[in-house]
Order: structure tokens, then C-alpha cells, then sequence
């Protein structure tokens, strides 16, 4: 009797040890609130374009959120009867459960090792502890699942559950497999799927029904034949979802259709959003896929075209970009920053800093029309040479693209021509200071100063360079361009808007008797090849020395398009190839997709009040208040004024 009591004893002490332990277990419990509180795990946020198309996802692990109250009542019926068909039942954990293990395990000599885990105990050691396999960690798992069961409802533990647990693919959470592997909202799951969605947390990698839709099948079977020996379901949704075979989707987890874009959109965005990757936002760019489409497609046709007049073309360094805006609200409808984003992620749309040669020009003829020189002004068009002017000591002779001189000519004609000549003494004839002091009021940063302005010679980069080009199409005005529209949180609540800010540079009437120019040199001049017949279109070209860069600035009424080709190494080009050549027929094929799709685009530029047309030399041309027609060559009067 006293060896019984010995053994007694020494139990009731191990007992009561164990409770001590246990106790001091719960007691010193370190939980993290948001699991028991506000669950905050990391969201999926995604980048639409302007009519909500997903342009990409982007994220640290991708998941969307849902409420429990989107959970359809067969997903949770699976769930539940397939990994804790008690879980409404216990507070959790399951004794029961934990006694037949054991059994088990005892009876086959420690060989089969069975599972007792709960729903809540799954998650918890998914959230809360390491994946050692020791009693404490499962001891500490059992009360913290304890511990979650008297602060939270089943409803809430379950929400936390499925949105948290792996569903393989890089997929976090049910709502995002069901997208993902089904292209569905999870309403509109079948049942076969919904059984494959709940067989995919015991492995997610051996399931995963991208890679073993066999498996993957099977599993599910196992779930709805469960789901019919419990009576959850009738034989005849039984047996039809034994045959579905479901169509299963292989995305990439981005699904990223703008890499420059997206790239573009995080570069602005990190370092006011912390959290970009992981906060659940909904970013709602000015972005147009349709138009970035036609973009993408027309860059690279103009380069397969390059490389098909020169069979010496450096593959690897030849690119180019493009960057379609609407020049009256700001946004940017199409960002290209490369020809091919798998090969070279680096985006020359918005940080490659060019030169813009000739496309510059119109500015300096802004400048000169706002002080009051005429289109129908004349200029020499005459080879001269300056001492330093080239800016480093060195005497500068320029030349025109052609070699040759036309003499005295109109400003229309110089521009619509592109002669470097007349644009240089023009600017002599302005002022270099004045000149410089006006192209720096209107924004422009790194100018030269010297003559070597008027050839654009400094470096600028496709994007900035098209906020400057709005003030011929917004007649006057320069609009700061804008490729995100708002901002909403994972609730819905817009936290941010972006305007597009606007400066006048010069009247509408002076603006617009440049974009009359810049018309006539798509007309008549060096832009000829970006014509579109039934669409009105302004433009320049640009090409800069031994043609390394190569441009075509385009304006419609409604949007404007910056082509730019070169190599990324600054090495030339084929001599052949220019802004005439090489980009202007790359905005016309551009422009031919933009009308198919948006046939109703307005056709024609609208006239300013202060405008007027008159005969000058036969010919009917526009002028204003302050640009008259030279008073010495006028060959018309009043009555021949045509408004």
C-alpha cells in the first residue's frame, strides 16, 4: 500500500507540475494583438487604367481579402469536412481527435503519424509559432488556440483562416486562388472547384492544379465524398461533381500587361507610400491599355523597320520610347520606355535624358512669335561662322540637314522646313540673352548658353520633354503631365487625386500661330511622312548630329504623341535614318489604330478669337493683333481679310 501511495503521489506531483507549467505557459503567452484583433495581414494592391482594366498586381505576398460574409456556405461546409469537422463544436481543441491520434500512432508502433490538429490550431501555428515539432510548441499552439477561441467567434477565426492560409501558385487566401486558378469571384465557384480550393492547404505544391491537375482532382473527389458520407450534400450533386473537369488558369502572379508603366507608377508612389506593396490600394491610373496597345505596337514597328534598312543595327543597343498624352487635361494615356521590357527593363521614356535636336525649334518660334515677330516675318537663311560659338573655344559653322541656303525666308517656311540657318539668326536676331532668359521661364532646365541652343542640344527625356509640348495643343498653356488619377485604400476611400497644374507661357491666339506652323511642316515639310488623311496634325521633326537621335513630336486636336529612336550607347545611327525617316511614319501608323478605335476624335483645331486670315503674298495665311503681317511686304487690304 505505501508503494501505491509512493506512485500516487509522485503522478498527483507530475500533475501538478504539469498544470504549473501549463499555467505558467498561458500566463506568459506572447500573442500578437492583430491576430486576435484586427488582422492586418499583407494585402495585393493592383493598377488599373482609366476604364478599371487591370494594367498589374503588385505585392510581397499576393492576396486579396474577403469578408466572411462572401465565403459561399458550401466553401465553409468543405472546409469543415475535410480538416475539423467539429470545429463548430470545440473550443479549440479537439480531445476527442487527440485521443485517436494517439491510439493510432500507439497500435502502429509510432509508424503512421496521425494529424489532430484544429482549424484554429492549424492557424495559429501558421501565424504564431516556428515549425519545430516539440510538446511545447504543440502545447503553447493548444492554448493559444484556447486563448483565440474565447476572444474570437468561429466566424472571425475562419475569416482569418482562409484569407491567410496558402493556396499554392503564390497565391495567399481563398479569394485570390479562386481568381486566380478559376478567373471567379467566389460566388461563383462550383463545387469541384470549391473542393479543390479546400484540398490545397494540406499541400499546397503537390495539389496545385497548374502543375498536377490529376492530383488536384483526386483530392477533391476525396472532399465531396466526404462531404456525402456526412449528408451534406445530395447524390446527385454528388455525382455531378465527381465529373467536372474545371478549366484551370496558369497566370503570372503580376499579370503585368505596362511593365514601364508599373515601374513608373512605383518609382512615384514609394516614397510617400510605405506600404505600397503590402496596404491593399487600389491605383487608378490616366493610363488608356487600348491606346498603350497602339503605342507599343507602333514602337515596334518603326524599329523592325530600322532594322530592316540597316542589317548592321546593334540589337542590343538600338530602342526606342514613346509617350501619348492629352495635352488639354494632362494625362497620360501610353508610356513605352523600350522596345522589349524581358530584355531590358530600363525605361527610356522617362529617364533617358536626349538630346532633342530640331524638335526644339518650335519653342524658339514661340518665343519669337510672343514678341511679336510674324509668321510671314523673313529671316536670312545663310551660312555664317562663329568664333567660341560652339561653347568650348572652338569656331562653330553650322549647316542645314540639306547643305544648302534658301536665302531670305519666312518663319513658316524656316520652321516647316527645318533650316538650322534661319533658326539660328533668328535667335541673333532675338537675342541670345533674351532667348535664353525666355526658354528658362518657360521650364526648361540644363539649357546651353549659347547658339547651340536652337538645335536642342542638351538632354531632356521623353516624358518631360511631352509636358512641354502641351502648350502648342492646350494653345499656351503648359499642363503638368499625370500618369496616376487617384488613389483608394483597401476600403474603398480615396486618399489621394492628382490634378494636372497648368502654366501659361504664352496667349492663345500667339500659341496657336505656331501649331499653324508646326501644321504646315506635316503638310508641306519635313513631317510630311506622319500625315493621316481626314485628321489635322502638327509636328516636328528632330535629328540630332550623325543622326543618334532620332524624333517626331505629334499633335492632334485631342492628344499628342513624342517618338524617340536611338542607340542606348549614343552611338550613331545609320546616316539614312531621322526624325523624318525613322519616327514621323511611326506616329502616322499610330494615329490610323487611334482613329479605327476612337472614330468620333475631334478632326480639326479650333481657331482663337483673336485669330484672323488674310491674303499675304497670295496666299491665305493666319495672324493676330500682335503678329501682323510685315507692314512692308503687306499685298492685301481690308476687304480681302477673311475671318
Amino acid at each position: 500500500m505505501k508503494f501505491l501511495k509512493y506512485i500516487f503521489s509522485f503522478f498527483s506531483l507530475v500533475c501538478i507540475l504539469i498544470l504549473i507549467y501549463i499555467t505558467y505557459l498561458f500566463s506568459s503567452l506572447d500573442t500578437k494583438d492583430y491576430i486576435f484583433k484586427e488582422y492586418n495581414p499583407p494585402l495585393t494592391t493592383q493598377i488599373f487604367d482609366k476604364n478599371l482594366k487591370l494594367i498589374a498586381n503588385i505585392f510581397e505576398q499576393h492576396r486579396f481579402y474577403a469578408k466572411y460574409e462572401e465565403f459561399p456556405p458550401r466553401l465553409i461546409e468543405a472546409l469543415v469536412a475535410i480538416e475539423d469537422t467539429s470545429f463548430f463544436e470545440h473550443n479549440g481543441v479537439n480531445i476527442d481527435a487527440i485521443f485517436r491520434a494517439l491510439i493510432k500512432i500507439i497500435k502502429s508502433g509510432g509508424k503512421t503519424m496521425e494529424g489532430a490538429s484544429t482549424l484554429t490550431q492549424q492557424f495559429i501555428k501558421n501565424t504564431e509559432l516556428t515549425p519545430e515539432r516539440t510538446i511545447s510548441r504543440k502545447i503553447r499552439e493548444a492554448l493559444l488556440a484556447y486563448k483565440m477561441e474565447t476572444i474570437l467567434s468561429k466566424e472571425e477565426i475562419l475569416e482569418r483562416y482562409l484569407n491567410f492560409i496558402f493556396f499554392g501558385h503564390g497565391y495567399y487566401g481563398v479569394k485570390t486562388a479562386a481568381f486566380g486558378y478559376f478567373h471567379k469571384n467566389l460566388n461563383e465557384l462550383s463545387l469541384k472547384e470549391i473542393a479543390i480550393l479546400v484540398g490545397l492547404p494540406k499541400a499546397p505544391s503537390s495539389y496545385d492544379p497548374t502543375k498536377h491537375l490529376d492530383l488536384s482532382i483526386s483530392r477533391a473527389n476525396n472532399v465531396i465524398q466526404r462531404l456525402y458520407t456526412l449528408g451534406w450534400i445530395s447524390k446527385n450533386e454528388y455525382e455531378e461533381a465527381l465529373k467536372e473537369i474545371p478549366k484551370v488558369y496558369d497566370d503570372t502572379l503580376s499579370q503585368n500587361v505596362a511593365p514601364y508603366v508599373v515601374d513608373e507608377v512605383i518609382k512615384q508612389l514609394n516614397p510617400s507610400i510605405k506600404d505600397l506593396k503590402t496596404g491593399g490600394y487600389k491605383i487608378i491610373l490616366n493610363i488608356d491599355l487600348e491606346v498603350q496597345e497602339m503605342a507599343q505596337k507602333s514602337l515596334k514597328w518603326g524599329y523592325d523597320e530600322i532594322v530592316k534598312r540597316d542589317k548592321n543595327a546593334n540589337l542590343d543597343t538600338l530602342n526606342g520610347a514613346m509617350v501619348v498624352a492629352n495635352h488639354q487635361n494632362g494625362e497620360v494615356l501610353a508610356l513605352v520606355g523600350g522596345i522589349d521590357y524581358e530584355k531590358s527593363n530600363y525605361n527610356r521614356a522617362t529617364q533617358s535624358m536626349r538630346q532633342p535636336g530640331s524638335s526644339f525649334k518650335p519653342f524658339v518660334y514661340q518665343v519669337a512669335i510672343n514678341l511679336g515677330y510674324s509668321p510671314m516675318s523673313e529671316v536670312a537663311d545663310i551660312s555664317r561662322i562663329f568664333e567660341g560659338g560652339a561653347g568650348n573655344n572652338e569656331d562653330w559653322k553650322p549647316k542645314n540637314y540639306s547643305k544648302d541656303f534658301s536665302g531670305l525666308i519666312t518663319l513658316k517656311k524656316a520652321l516647316s522646313a527645318s533650316r538650322n540657318l534661319a533658326t539660328i539668326n533668328l535667335a541673333l536676331d532675338i537675342g541670345l540673352d533674351v532667348l535664353y532668359s525666355k526658354l528658362t521661364q518657360m521650364g526648361f532646365k540644363n539649357l546651353p548658353p549659347n547658339l547651340s541652343i536652337v538645335l536642342g542640344s542638351f538632354g531632356i527625356s521623353p516624358l518631360e520633354y511631352s509636358k512641354f509640348y502641351t502648350m502648342f495643343g492646350n494653345y499656351g498653356k503648359i499642363k503638368d503631365l499625370q500618369i496616376i488619377k487617384s488613389i483608394q485604400d483597401k476600403n474603398g476611400n480615396i486618399i489621394a487625386e492628382f490634378d494636372s497644374k497648368e502654366e501659361k507661357i504664352s496667349d492663345e491666339a500667339q500659341a496657336f500661330l505656331v501649331l499653324d506652323m508646326m501644321k504646315n511642316a506635316v503638310e508641306k515639310g519635313t513631317g510630311r511622312n506622319a500625315r493621316v488623311e481626314g485628321i489635322e496634325i502638327a509636328g516636328k521633326t528632330g535629328t540630332t548630329n550623325n543622326s543618334v537621335d532620332a524624333w517626331f513630336c505629334g499633335i492632334t486636336p485631342e492628344i499628342e504623341a513624342i517618338i524617340w529612336y536611338g542607340n542606348d550607347n549614343n552611338y550613331p545611327m545609320k546616316k539614312t535614318e531621322g526624325g523624318a525617316r525613322t519616327a514621323a511614319p511611326v506616329f502616322r501608323e499610330f494615329i490610323i489604330q487611334y482613329l479605327e478605335k476612337f472614330p468620333n476624335t475631334t478632326r480639326k483645331f479650333s481657331i482663337p478669337n483673336n485669330v484672323k486670315k488674310g491674303i499675304y503674298q497670295k496666299n491665305i495665311e493666319y495672324y493676330t493683333p500682335k503678329s501682323p503681317f510685315p507692314s512692308q511686304n503687306t499685298k492685301f487690304n481690308e476687304s480681302e481679310i477673311i475671318f
